[in-house]
């Protein structure tokens, strides 16, 4: 079944849509999120073999809950979503550029190898054959966007067993992921970062750079926009930045996937002041 948070970005996109129009992005992100719910009807909720005793000694030692070996995937389901990514991918070349033919022939979704994945998920360089013709950061996206509803199953299920105090991490505790948004909560202000690879939300210190870690105040500081709702954090240490929304600043219902989305000219802005978003 689709999450309820697909089910209601869907909806705010449609809304959108009627109101306004949806940018060429946002129409490539919900075709997305429609491939994603068609896959999630095939997975279901995933095995979990860790134990409780397990989950508390990796916590304990800043390892991620899922390691590749305990990432339990059907690899023809996978390549069956990778099929679906790609042709997605290739009906936006105004956003991404022309995708090669030998990632849209018949076959193609055999170059998407066990090696492939593992290399993605341990941030690996990916094999030549899958990624020739393409940039590793592109194909690396789509890989990502091909194995989401499978990271998002197994978030949903372990995200509960992570006790928050005890991490404070600059990585995700369910799969490592490194963190592309956050948010100021509302009941104290309390910044979590967001997984750009499972989606899972994790509190981390305000005052610290969740790229380079570094926590000399006068390295880190921000902008904020008129109605201080959404801030930019930037390092001058590592020039790693990152897009935060303060929801004290608003009763309104706030989608984060969305929000990643919605904020690109932040992205454009620390871009063109001489920030990165580190890989």
């Amino acid at each position: 079944m689709a999450t309820k948070t697909d089910n209601r970005i869907l909806k705010r996109l449609s809304e959108m849509e009627k109101e306004e129009g949806l940018p060429l992005l946002l129409q490539f992100y919900r075709e997305i999120v429609l491939v994603h719910e068609a896959a999630r009807k095939r997975i279901g909720a995933p095995e979990i073999s860790l134990t409780a005793e397990a989950i508390r000694k990796r916590t304990e030692q800043g390892f991620p809950l899922l390691g590749y070996d305990d990432f339990n995937l059907d690899l023809e389901a996978v390549r069956d979503v990778f099929v679906r990514v790609i042709d997605v991918f290739s009906r936006y070349p105004r956003l991404f550029g022309e995708i090669p033919e030998t990632l849209k022939k018949p076959g193609a979704e055999h170059l998407l190898t066990t090696r492939a994945i593992r290399a993605w998920f341990n941030g690996e360089k990916l094999p030549p054959a899958l990624a020739a013709g393409i940039s590793q950061a592109l194909m690396g996206v789509i890989i990502q966007l091909t194995l989401k509803p499978w990271l998002a199953a197994y978030a949903r299920t372990l995200i509960d067993s992570v006790k928050q105090e005890r991490w404070r991490r600059s990585y995700c505790p369910v799969c490592g992921g490194r963190p592309d948004f956050a948010f100021l909560d509302r009941e104290r202000g309390a910044r979590w970062l967001l997984c750009s690879r499972c989606d899972s939300e994790w509190i981390f210190q305000r005052i610290e750079c969740p790229y380079c870690g570094t926590r000399d105040r006068s390295a880190l500081s921000f902008f904020t926009d008129e109605k201080e709702l959404y801030r930019l954090n930037v390092c001058a240490r590592c020039r790693g930045y990152l897009k935060i929304i303060d929801l004290r600043k608003t009763d309104d219902e706030v989608l984060l996937p969305l929000e990643r989305l919605m904020t690109g000219e932040m992205d454009t802005r620390a871009r063109r002041e001489g920030y990165r978003l580190p890989a």
